[in-house]
């Protein structure tokens, strides 16, 4: 098995300063993404699996399990920290100095890799969420709601072993990073990134042990309880639409949560999502305390080859049951007035997201009002892209966008102050970003939509709708439950993942 690259050459790279990546492939035509997760990581504590699907049936190239951070960098507030030895103390943090985003900041730019070529973006990098409220950096907003569930606003770990599963070709590439600023020798940086890509090679080469075969007995999932009673949420809407009428806004998307009992393996709720929900965007996270665990079908930004790129979703329909029926749906949907109207003010939104960062007069939509279908519904989907601007990088690029519009409202940041006074608590992961800043300088975060949220074995799902002047308040609130049924779906199925492994 061949180990890339050489000796001399990862030498002579290393006398430069330069961080590197160990990398070395191996045949996988047999592996799955949950089977790569269950030989090396078991779901345990500090691994994360990213995967896609598009159009709720074609998978993406590249799937991606990682484990083993070396540094797990976390932001509450106006404070960060960050564990440098996250490997073998899991509890190590230690408190940063300076603004949250400049410290981050210059973990990212510490991170960078020149990536051999035949390497995708997502082989090494920064992992994590960014979450809803990390907008208060930024922006004015008043003081944050109660938070009962205690998470950090943004956490992102680095990866000492990643392995890509390339599903066109049948290979898996385990990578493993050196960087050059931990004072190592080169031969022992050298050493020490050969022996974690030969004991993840090893562990592939297994079958899943029987405990990961198992996930666990299987037990009833509890009833939802909502941070809003039916009547409340109702109240919301209405006081929603004052705000509109009164002309301080154009659009506003409040949310509600619901926790309810989950006493199964998280990623059993995981694999039970992918199956019943296969999205462009999937992801399971777990960072020990809690997990985060998502398949949502939206970009909030992307920066790749210079090119910013978001893309606004709003308007729906459900899938038709004959091609026939699906056709009409889709006549429907782009005849809806009121839905033309609500996508066109967020892909408005989206142009002034892009412009922030890009140069002048490269903001440009490649794609509007076309249909995009999933496995249950159907998108009116727009495009909006532009040539990122000197001086600008990733984080402010990803910064312009958050929170996308499509989880706050127009204008952004008077809905984000009126969502303040609607909604009873912090949103915490909901509504913010999960994603990745690639080691290339390459980034790409998704909305945390249809994501969940699990801890001391309670399940935490969040959904929410958009109020314009003449929404129905009941009809609101039945679109917040019927958004959140994909995930109560896969956490009344998840007991299948608890008795069987495949």
């Amino acid at each position: 098995m061949k180990l890339e690259p050489s000796f001399e050459v990862f030498e002579a790279a290393w006398a430069r300063g330069e961080n590197q990546v160990l990398h070395a492939r191996l045949a996988a035509d047999l592996d799955t993404p949950v089977s790569l997760m269950l030989k090396l990581g078991e779901a345990r504590s500090d691994t994360f699996m990213l995967e896609s699907v598009t159009g709720g049936e074609i998978r993406g190239r590249y799937s991606i399990v990682g484990m083993k951070p070396d540094l797990i960098w976390r932001c509450r507030g106006e404070a960060s920290e960050i564990n440098r030895e996250a490997r073998f103390d899991a509890q190590a943090f230690h408190p940063l100095e300076g603004h949250p985003l400049d410290t981050l900041r210059a973990l990212i730019a510490e991170s960078r890799i020149a990536l051999p070529e035949g390497l995708p973006a997502i082989s090494a990098g920064l992992f994590g969420y960014l979450g809803y409220d990390m907008i208060r950096l930024v922006e004015h907003l008043p003081g944050v709601n109660p938070d009962p569930l205690g998470l950090p606003d943004a956490v992102l770990m680095r990866p000492s072993v990643v392995a890509v599963l390339d599903g066109v070709k049948g290979e898996v590439t385990v990578v493993a990073p050196a960087w050059a600023a931990s004072g190592l020798s080169a031969r022992a940086a050298y050493a020490q990134a050969a022996e974690r890509v030969m004991d993840a090679l090893r562990d592939l080469d297994r079958a899943p042990a029987a405990a990961s075969r198992d996930l666990g007995g299987a037990a009833l999932v509890g009833e939802p309880r909502s941070n809003f009673t039916h009547e409340g949420y109702k109240a919301a809407v209405e006081k929603a639409k004052e705000y509109i009428r009164a002309g301080d806004i154009f659009q506003v998307v409040p949310s509600q949560r619901w926790a309810l009992d989950f006493p199964l393996p998280p990623f059993a709720l995981y694999r039970s999502l992918r199956r019943t929900n296969p999205s462009p965007f999937m992801f399971f996270f777990n960072f020990g305390g809690f997990q985060v665990v998502g398949a949502s079908p939206e970009i909030l930004v992307r920066l790749r080859d210079g090119q910013v790129t978001v893309r606004p979703i709003a308007g729906t329909r459900k899938r038709g049951a004959t091609p026939e029926e699906d056709k009409a749906l889709e006549q429907d949907l782009l005849a809806d007035r009121k839905e033309l109207a609500e996508h066109l003010m967020l892909l408005d939104l989206g142009r002034n997201d892009v412009g922030r960062v890009a140069k002048v007069g490269t903001v440009r939509p490649t794609e509007q009002f076309i249909i995009e279908r999933y496995s249950h519904v159907m998108h009116i989907v727009s495009n909006v892209v532009g040539d990122i601007r000197e001086g600008e990088d990733a984080l402010s690029a990803l910064l312009a966008g958050l929170p996308a519009g499509t989880v706050s409202g127009a204008p952004k940041v008077r809905a984000m102050q009126i969502i303040d006074e609607l909604e009873p608590e912090k949103r915490g992961v909901y509504g913010g970003g999960v994603g990745y800043f690639a080691a290339n300088g390459e980034m790409d975060f998704c909305i945390a939509l249809r994501t969940a949220v699990l801890k001391d074995e309670q399940l935490y799902i969040q959904a929410g709708g958009g109020v314009v002047y003449d929404s129905d308040p009941e009809a609101e609130y039945q679109e917040t439950v019927n958004k959140s049924n994909a995930l109560r779906r896969a956490a009344e199925d998840a007991g299948l993942f608890t008795r069987r492994g495949n």
